[in-house]
């Protein structure tokens, strides 16, 4: 007859072995951010740092660029190029405007309106992207031609009287205008308002509709009083990612704008590109990233999400 004997208790561990147990439990998570960390040491740290370094050089590319601590380049680049900045915070905040007035209420159709054809509309929304840049804003140049049909409608409706006399097209054409580089803004940035406002009211309990209705709140009063301030962490996400980008772009101006529509980034470019002016294209840059920086702040210390920061 075999009897059974007991396993004998595992060994205790001693006070060193809990406290290096201890220590790497707590270096797990730094373990983890490490990748993230190098992506962004290698991607976008050390870039900024040469661009940075560039923007204070002078010199030439023919006898190379040496680093003089050349402030002035600053307030050079700021001084010559000041109207291009206001051009660009100007069509910049248009089509961010102008997306949030057409992408609020899609999201709204999407998140509580929608039912089974929710996945469908959010396809098309994101199918744009499965285009090139430059293909869906060359596009624009076909649909705002000279005679095509939504120019002669804009005509028969007396639009670009109106919007002539705002100065954002010029007689009966809207090509090479700042309406044509806003609707191309517009278009081509439009999925990224929809995307945050849609993720923002999904998380809305519909059952607070209902005690609004129970409350007898009008629709309106309902959207003012619990739908919107709930959905005000998409609108500014949603508004930094349209703004941010359109502000920098320079795409749609050289393709939908003229020389008098020229936005920031075009200048950048070309003295990137074009004038090989690499200090005053970082210098440009920078002045650019500063002012967004500034502004984005501001702005969301004024919305009230703080912790979107």
């Amino acid at each position: 007859m075999t009897t059974l004997t007991e396993a004998p208790p595992p060994p205790t561990p001693t006070a060193p072995e809990k406290k290096a147990a201890r220590r790497r439990g707590r270096l797990v998570p730094y373990w983890l951010l490490l990748p993230g960390i190098l992506w962004l040491l290698v991607f976008f740290a050390l870039p900024m740092i040469y661009q940075a370094s560039t923007s204070v050089q002078t010199g030439s590319l023919e006898e190379g660029y040496k680093v003089t601590w050349h402030f002035a380049t600053y307030w050079d680049a700021l001084s010559e190029y000041w109207p291009q900045y206001l051009r660009s915070i100007l069509y910049a905040g248009s089509a961010t405007i102008l997306c949030l007035v057409l992408g609020y209420p899609l999201a709204y159709l999407i998140a509580f309106r929608a039912g089974r054809w929710r996945n469908l509309i959010m396809i098309l929304v994101i199918a744009p992207f499965f285009t090139s840049f430059l293909i869906r804003t060359l596009a624009w140049k076909t649909i705002l031609a000279d005679g095509g049909p939504v120019v002669g409608a804009l005509n028969t409706l007396h639009v670009l009287d109106v919007t002539s006399w705002l100065g954002w097209t010029s007689g009966d054409r809207v090509l090479a205008t700042p309406l044509a580089v806003v609707c191309g803004l517009t278009y081509n940035f439009l999925p990224f308002m929809i995307l945050p406002l849609y993720t923002s009211l999904e998380r809305i309990d519909t059952r607070l509709h209902e005690a609004a209705g129970d409350l007898y709140a009008k629709p309106v009063t309902t959207f003012r009083k619990v739908t919107f301030p709930l959905s005000m962490p998409g609108v500014v996400s949603g508004t930094l990612l349209t703004f941010i980008p359109a502000a920098g772009d320079y795409v749609n101006a050289d393709l939908l704008g003229s020389t008098d529509t020229r936005m920031v980034g075009n200048v950048i470019q070309s003295q990137f590109l074009r004038i090989l002016d690499y200090p005053t294209a970082a210098a440009l840059s920078f002045i650019l990233m500063a002012a967004i920086l500034v502004m984005v702040t501001v702005y969301i210390r004024r919305s009230g999400t703080e912790d979107l920061v």
